[in-house]
């Protein structure tokens, strides 16, 4: 018996819509991942982006548990010496780009590399609720309803 591969010609690619108003970021995020890798396909194969299309609306409304909402801290570097800098959930979330609090959970559950950095090119990710990609039909798929804990009220 063999391993199956697939092929490029064989790769099938879905458009899915997510509703992320009151989900749990690390929660959606690990949904999310899933997806953009294609592990939930039976044609998964590791070294190829057979994993879908995925828009999330509403990503500014995604809920934080515990005390993460006001501790969790996000470091970057400037490039310069002393230039590390830092923000906190709570003012990413209430800033101009809320979205990036959800990008960047999505973002550190991908490998590094060429193939994760296709693999993120898939993801589109929108504050509010409208999304310009109407034309391509997507399929909603329900987070809530997966699991009663993807929910906060």
């Amino acid at each position: 018996m063999t391993t199956y591969t697939a092929k490029p010609a064989d790769i099938e690619k879905k458009w899915v819509l997510i509703d992320a108003e009151g989900l749990v970021v690390g929660r959606l995020a690990t949904v999310i991942a899933m997806r953009l890798r294609g592990k939930h396909k039976a044609t998964y194969t590791p070294h190829m982006d057979d994993g879908d299309n995925v828009i999330v609306i509403n990503a500014g409304k995604v809920v934080l548990t515990g005390r993460k909402y006001t501790d969790k801290t996000y470091y970057w570097h400037t490039g310069y010496i002393g230039g590390i800098k830092e923000r906190k959930a709570r003012q990413i979330l209430e800033g101009r780009f809320p979205e990036r609090v959800l990008e960047k959970a999505v973002e550190r559950m991908i490998p590094e590399g060429p193939l994760g950095r296709r693999q993120l090119s898939n993801l589109r990710v929108y504050a509010g609720a409208e999304h310009p990609h109407a034309a391509q039909q997507p399929e909603v798929l329900d987070v809530k309803s997966m699991n009663k804990m993807n929910t906060r009220p």
